[in-house]
């Protein structure tokens, strides 16, 4: 009893981390773009680069990378509102635009009180003083969207959504009096969302100076944990990849103080894509250390895995290498222009999950080998050829990229010999090995993660989490219209519950008013509308979950 109760904790922190961890996919989705605008940009910006080429002092040219480059740092200068929103967004299930609109009203009342309050009790500094700046940092007081508050940088973004997802998801659900049936589902989030930031802001205001000292403690000791850091950053974020879990690690070293604190032209910049992109704008060279758990990822991604694909390649059957070559030569490609690897790296995980490990830690080994060497280029996110050229050819000899092709020869043939080695000293079955030609085949996540017995929080988005007088009157009032296959569209205004039908001779509208709880029902066309008052919405979403049409 107590080893499955162990189990079931491990298995729910596992699935709270991953959730987390995905919900800054849509918040990051954006920064390639931007850093591809800015990459571009401050390239052909930078004054000494414009010194060395006469060609780039072309007023027309100037203002058109200016012009990308200001595009660019939109996103990055507002990461903590887009954090806030995409965050909120990413969690929610339902009703996303709700939770969009109430992730940004989230941020602006958490700001706003921070600022009532730090003017409230004098601690607001001066803004137009002087040395404004100098005493803002200090005080850890910054100005966002115009709002002098408290410095949370991007966790105020993340606190934010977290805290709305929660409102968010209680209150799409709640059932209001029919007298105040306008503000319910998701009307009611944002009007709740006021209240809820209000409070959080009250209590950051009081406890966030012990945890910004609590953050800076780590991003020193992660600053501090040196080569054997950036190794153990390479070893486990390939170990939790299979699972989801990244991203967990990811982001949070990226983005925010976790990643180290770095001070490029006077200014601190917390995380690594921060510092990285201030420090293209500017004319010093670029520490190493903002790219170490980037930098070592082109050199595997481009090298590394494309070695272990003509491994797989020269030890599979010599009547199977026309197929199996084509098969891996474009897996190699995209991991190689791209930086697209999970045609590769799931397939070894498919076959033997001993050749995943052995990538693993020859991945955090060359992490370890290009931050010694003192590579300087970093990308947020697709460590492939093309981002290779723009964040790092394209910048200059400041980011030592002429490291990458040295460094690529010899991981190359370190997969190459280490993957040939394993494959055959213990009969690894890779594309290519078994007598069936028909077997040929490179491996996704999808099945891979089958195989393996991992679910990810993904797999289990659609279980259901309501309760069963909801649950179970969904179910009746989906085959009281006629089953699944006869719905087209579920949706709701303030009091009814619309649902669209193929064929409405076969919906029972006596069950729906007599059986079912429904005040009316009345036909629009084929659309047939019963009456629930304030609990339309939250029958709506539950019928949405069973059928698999959540927005």
């Amino acid at each position: 009893m107590e080893k499955s109760q162990k189990g079931s904790k491990k298995a729910k922190f596992l699935s709270v981390f991953e959730t987390f961890g995905r919900s800054f996919l849509l918040p990051v989705s954006v920064l390639p773009a931007a850093g591809i605008l800015k990459g571009i940009g401050s390239a052909f910006t930078n004054e000494n680069t414009v010194e060395m080429y006469s060609w780039m002092q072309n007023e027309a040219l100037q203002f058109a990378m200016g012009f990308l480059e200001m595009l660019g740092n939109v996103a990055f200068d507002n990461l903590p509102i887009v954090f806030a929103v995409g965050v909120a967004v990413g969690l929610a299930k339902q009703e996303k635009g709700s939770a969009a609109v109430s992730g940004l009203l989230g941020f602006l009342v958490l700001h706003s009180t921070l600022n009532f309050l730090l003017d409230a009790t004098g601690r607001l500094v001066d803004a137009g003083a002087e040395n404004a700046d100098e005493l803002m940092a200090q005080a850890m007081q910054t100005e966002v969207l115009g709002i002098q508050t408290m410095d949370l940088n991007v966790f105020g973004g993340i606190i934010t959504g977290v805290i709305v997802y929660f409102v968010h998801k209680k209150a799409i659900r709640i059932q209001v009096p029919q007298v105040f049936g306008f503000f319910s589902g998701p009307r009611l989030v944002p009007i709740l969302t006021i209240p809820a930031m209000a409070l959080v802001a009250i209590l950051f205001f009081f406890i966030w100076p012990f945890i910004q000292q609590g953050i800076n403690i780590l991003s020193l000791g992660v600053l501090r944990s040196g080569y054997a850091g950036t190794f153990a950053y390479g070893l486990s974020e390939r170990l939790l990849l299979p699972f989801g879990l990244h991203h967990g690690i990811n982001w949070p070293i990226r983005t925010t103080p976790l990643g180290g604190v770095f001070t490029i032209g006077g200014q601190e910049y917390a995380g690594t894509i921060n510092a990285y992109m201030a420090a293209l704008s500017d004319n010093g060279a670029i520490d190493s250390m903002i790219t170490r758990f980037s930098a070592g990822k082109f050199v595997f991604n481009m090298f590394g895995l494309p070695g272990a694909a003509l491994a797989m390649y020269k030890t599979s059957r010599p009547e199977n290498r026309k197929t199996v070559g084509s098969l891996l030569l474009a897996a190699a490609l995209t991991s190689f222009v791209t930086g697209i690897t999970e045609p590769l790296e799931f397939t070894f995980l498919f076959v033997a999950p001993a050749l995943y490990g052995i990538h693993a830690v020859l991945a955090g080994l060359t992490m370890l080998v290009t931050n010694i060497v003192g590579a300087a280029f970093l990308t947020p996110t697709g460590h492939g050829l093309i981002n290779f050229l723009i964040y790092g050819v394209l910048q200059g000899m400041r980011t030592q990229w002429y490291l990458l092709p040295l460094l690529g020869v010899g991981c190359f043939i370190i997969y190459y010999f280490v993957f040939k080695f394993a494959i055959e000293r213990f009969d690894f079955k890779t594309p290519g090995r078994e007598a069936d030609p028909a077997t040929i085949t490179l491996h996704g996540k999808d099945e891979t993660r089958e195989k393996m017995g991992v679910k990810t929080q993904k797999d289990k988005e659609k279980e259901n989490e309501n309760g069963l007088a909801l649950h179970d009157q969904a179910l009746q009032l989906i085959d009281a219209h006629g089953g699944a296959d006869n719905i087209t569209v579920v949706d709701a205004c303030i009091t009814r519950l619309r649902i669209n039908v193929k064929d409405d001779a076969v919906v029972d509208s006596d069950r729906i008013k007599n059986k079912l709880e429904a005040m009316g029902f009345a036909t629009s066309g084929m659309q047939m509308q019963s009456i629930y008052g304030g609990k339309a919405n939250p029958i709506k979403v539950e019928i949405q979950d069973i059928l698999g049409l959540a927005e």
